[in-house]
């Protein structure tokens, strides 16, 4: 049998760069997409891994490397939406251009890169689409609209997409991690606190000044494995958190009314 190919976005570094190494491991051709391929060092050298230029805010870019990678391996059977941009600041003071790019990365991304592997997956009849998201498209911390916004954007697109897609044999799912200690803050962060904007900056500090000390997990590979479980158990499992603290907190989001969790999490904030 011929090996299944996955196409991984934002594969550079954390979550992505760890299911590259998984999914080679585990026998699988994997296309590992990223903005700056020429400065990977470690991917390349894996067999049966190719190394492809891809920004998900550039449509050229995104349909040379569905191109590239099918005429590598011949086909894409799984897609891992892993790319992402992340904000912290008060609403009214978002920049323009961050508002911009957090939507352009995490939503409008996502939809172009679907869009320009479902002709692919149409004609073979089958795929799994993994859509990472995160514990923050189904709870909301402060000071993060904007990133909560394309995380439940996420949520919802996916959700809805697994009915038009499953008659067709291709799968939706998505992973939801929890809080875990990769470079996403330093690479890939936007923060613009409550600007000029006085009337937020006393709460807005508080939150900034405990961010640095919530518990984040080090065990990253554990999102790796979600999004491999996700891509390859052949199952109808939508969800897939990932994370002692997303297993918890989306449980009592489940169980809870909304001014309870609200309480909830204001009380850690």
């Amino acid at each position: 049998m011929m090996a299944s190919t996955v196409l991984i976005t934002g594969a550079s570094s954390g979550f992505g760069k760890d299911a590259v190494r998984l999914f080679q491991k585990n026998g699988w051709n994997v296309i590992a997409s990223m903005r700056s391929p020429e400065k990977e060092a470690e991917l390349g050298k894996l067999d049966n891994v190719a190394l492809v230029r891809l920004d998900v805010t550039d449509s050229a870019s995104i349909q040379n490397a569905v191109a590239e990678g099918i005429a590598r391996f011949g086909s894409i059977d799984a897609l891992v939406n892993n790319a992402g941009f992340g904000s912290l600041g008060v609403l009214e003071a978002a920049p323009t251009d961050v508002v911009r790019q957090q939507f352009d990365v995490n939503v409008f991304g996502v939809i172009e890169v679907i869009k320009a592997v479902l002709p692919q997956m149409r004609r073979q009849k089958s795929g799994v689409i993994v859509n990472v998201a995160s514990m923050g498209g189904r709870i909301a911390f402060p000071f993060s609209t904007l990133y909560h916004a394309t995380k439940y954007a996420v949520e919802g697109l996916s959700e809805s997409l697994q009915f038009e897609l499953e008659p067709l044999g291709i799968k939706v799912k998505i992973v939801e991690p929890g809080g875990y200690k990769t470079d996403f803050a330093g690479r890939s962060l936007a923060t613009f606190g409550a600007g000029d904007l006085l009337d937020y900056k006393p709460a807005y500090d508080v939150f900034a000044s405990k961010v640095d000390t919530w518990p984040m997990s080090e065990r990253v590979w554990e999102v790796a494995e979600a999004i491999f479980e996700a891509a390859s158990d052949g199952s109808e499992q939508l969800r897939y958190p990932v994370g002692a603290d997303a297993v918890q907190l989306l449980q009592a989001r489940k169980e809870m009314d909304d001014l309870a969790i609200k309480n909830l999490i204001a009380s850690h904030i």
